[in-house]
């Protein structure tokens, strides 16, 4: 069931803001709002992030939950964006599109889209012009994306690499230490080593395998999704963990080898 009207009024009324301020702050009209409040219309999703940013509570918390039936100190907790869902329990919106065979595609989110995703993340008419491709020995149970990754940052996932990761529902399954493709409101769509801090301050350490970028945190109110890493596809070629003398000590050794074959073979015969 949809309580955003409802949910939007009550706000409002714990604000003491009249329906003229929010809708000036909306830039939206009067009526517009009050339709939404009786739930005689329904805003598109740019209003929607509009609503959500302004009163400071996830979208799928003003879609899914009754704010009405939830006690006054965690509606307080909700309105201050520390009541984070870190288990997916409740649902987090995420569109996604599907092929003719009616397979869900993995959508592409090229660099030049990055900056958009992070705002029209779940908007379907945002992620239905996405290019998309398949992966038949990928799970179809589960939900990839592939995204386009600029910098060096992450060896040895070069610049341009395309990344595909898998859609995290629970993020408390997050492996410490493992590479994930995380969506933020302010760092856009980055793609690091993760390291779970929720107990501690409510935060991710994200870490790079360049050496030379240091690790951050971030708050968790401003993850919009992580997708764990499945693989990259990349136009480079990793550069050899061997150092050339390790090559010519191998070359030697191979054949050495070769020559003891040919020898063994020979006295064989």
């Amino acid at each position: 069931m949809n309580h955003f009207g409802t949910n939007i009024q009550l706000l409002r009324k714990r604000r003491k803001i009249s329906q003229e301020d929010l809708a000036n702050s909306l830039g939206i009209k009067r009526s517009s709002l009050s339709g939404y409040e009786l739930g005689n219309s329904e805003p598109n999703f740019e209003t929607l992030l509009k609503v959500s940013e302004f009163f400071k509570i996830s979208t799928d918390k003003l879609l899914k939950l009754d704010l009405r039936n939830v006690s006054v100190i965690y509606l307080s907790q909700l309105e201050q964006g520390v009541d984070i869902d870190i288990t997916g329990g409740k649902l987090r919106v995420l569109a996604t599109t599907i092929n003719s065979d009616n397979v869900e595609n993995i959508e592409m989110v090229p660099v030049k889209a990055k900056a958009g995703y992070s705002t029209g993340f779940g908007d379907p008419d945002f992620i239905k012009v996405l290019p998309t491709f398949q992966l038949p020995f990928l799970d179809r149970n589960k939900k990839f994306r592939s995204f386009q990754i600029s910098g060096d940052s992450m060896p040895p996932v070069s610049d341009s690499s395309w990344v595909t990761g898998e859609f995290v529902q629970n993020w408390k399954t997050i492996k410490d230490g493992y590479p994930y493709i995380v969506v933020t409101e302010n760092e856009g769509v980055v793609f690091k080593i993760l390291y779970k801090q929720f107990d501690k301050n409510q935060t991710l350490l994200l870490c790079s395998t360049n050496p030379i970028y240091k690790p951050y945190e971030i708050n968790i109110n401003e993850v919009n999704e992580i997708w764990k890493f499945v693989n990259y596809i990349s136009e480079e070629l990793p550069e050899p963990n061997l150092n050339r003398d390790q090559i010519n000590t191998t070359m030697v050794d191979l054949q050495k080898e070769l020559r003891e074959i040919k020898n063994t073979l020979r006295n064989s015969n």
